[in-house]
């Protein structure tokens, strides 16, 4: 036979033997059989709400009994094949093997990593702000080129991206970008991005082709669900109205339809101006309002800056979570977990991020943070 790595069928049926045991695959078992027979229950639709979460529940718990099961049947076919190679001595077989393989360790990244998310906020969607940093109107182009690159990365999740406000720049590149992110998990793996990204190349717009460090901040909160009570007095609230500008379409630049909210005691500041109507905005920035409070609130009664956002930094030199080199030579490299890759338009402009984000979670549920 040519010279193949054979698969470690032991190691893989001993990790995904760990992913049952974290997702407790036996109990969701039981639960999705009593989740059944609730909602076959005579009157289970009279409480709307109480049902639809119901429903939910047992759609997750599902879902996740499938995805071991799909494991399980995946690791049978690999060993299989991997016997029948042995066997007939037959290279196709082994070839069969090592890609099921291959593809089984991916799927238990993924099962791993949503094993690591115990919040139920985490399994929720994201809101997602890029903010420019140091670096003037690079800045404001590196933060119109990490949005881009979240864009792709979404869109190879799957996951649906709605874009709430990212007014153009003064002369390149947006001011900001702010965009909700739907998808299961979409909270918790985006979270990895929370914090300063630091880019390094030659700059587009110095005339003597210069260096330029520039510096841009994600900050991701999650989209909070109707039944998370925050309490906003209106009071505290001043809201202003003005002519929207950015990027969203015809419609959305036609009315004073973009809303600025401002919550008088923090000092927080929300602005949406992406939907069509002042409604629709106002609702958002709402949401993201309450978002923004849940969040110091937690922070408030745990004392501890980081229970849903790391530390917060100025957008410079020093606080980087992440680099981006495109010269003098090519390189992304996260400096929390050291992982780093040389193509950087795989990560730039593919959105393949998912390395970045996994080894993260890795990294802290080690303790790393």
């Amino acid at each position: 036979m040519a010279d193949v790595v054979r698969p470690d069928i032991d190691a893989l049926t001993a990790r995904l033997d760990e992913v049952e045991g974290y997702l407790h695959i036996p109990e969701r078992r039981e639960e999705v059989a009593r989740l059944e027979e609730e909602g076959g229950r005579p009157g289970f639709w009279d409480d709307a709400d109480a049902a639809r979460d119901t429903m939910a529940r047992l759609a997750q718990a599902r879902a996740d009994v499938a995805a071991v099961d799909a494991a399980r049947a995946k690791l049978g076919d690999a060993s299989a094949a991997l016997e029948l190679a042995d066997e007939l001595d037959d290279e196709d077989s082994l070839l069969e093997a090592c890609d099921l393989c291959s593809s089984l360790a991916d799927d238990l990244a993924e099962l791993e990593l949503s094993s690591w998310f115990t919040d139920e906020l985490d399994h929720g969607d994201a809101i997602v702000t890029v903010t420019p940093g140091q670096g003037g109107l690079e800045a404001q182009d590196w933060c119109a080129m990490l949005f881009r690159m979240y864009q792709a990365y979404c869109a190879r999740r799957g996951w649906k991206v709605t874009v709430n406000d990212a007014p153009a720049g003064e002369a390149i590149g947006l001011d900001r970008a702010m965009f909700t992110v739907s998808g299961h998990n979409a909270y918790g793996m985006l979270r990895a991005e929370q914090g300063v990204h630091r880019l390094v190349r030659i700059s587009p717009t110095d005339a003597k082709k210069r260096r330029q460090t520039t510096f841009a901040g994600v900050e991701v909160l999650p989209v909070l669900p109707d039944d998370v009570q925050v309490d906003i007095n209106p009071d505290d609230l001043r809201v202003d109205v003005f002519h929207s500008h950015g990027h969203g379409g015809q419609g959305v630049n036609t009315t004073d339809s973009a809303v600025r909210i401002t919550h008088l005691p923090t000092g927080i500041v929300v602005t949406c101006q992406n939907e069509r109507s002042q409604l629709q905005n106002k609702a958002f920035a709402m949401n993201v309002l309450r978002a923004k409070l849940y969040e110091m609130e937690l922070a408030r009664r745990a004392a501890e800056m980081d229970e849903l956002r790391g530390p917060k930094h100025d957008i410079s030199w020093g606080n980087q979570i992440r680099s981006y080199v495109l010269y003098p030579y090519q390189m992304v490299k996260d400096l929390r977990t050291g992982v780093e890759v040389g193509n950087v338009d795989s990560v730039l402009s593919d959105g393949d991020l998912d390395r970045f984000v996994v080894a993260y979670h890795r990294w802290l549920v080690g303790g790393g943070a």
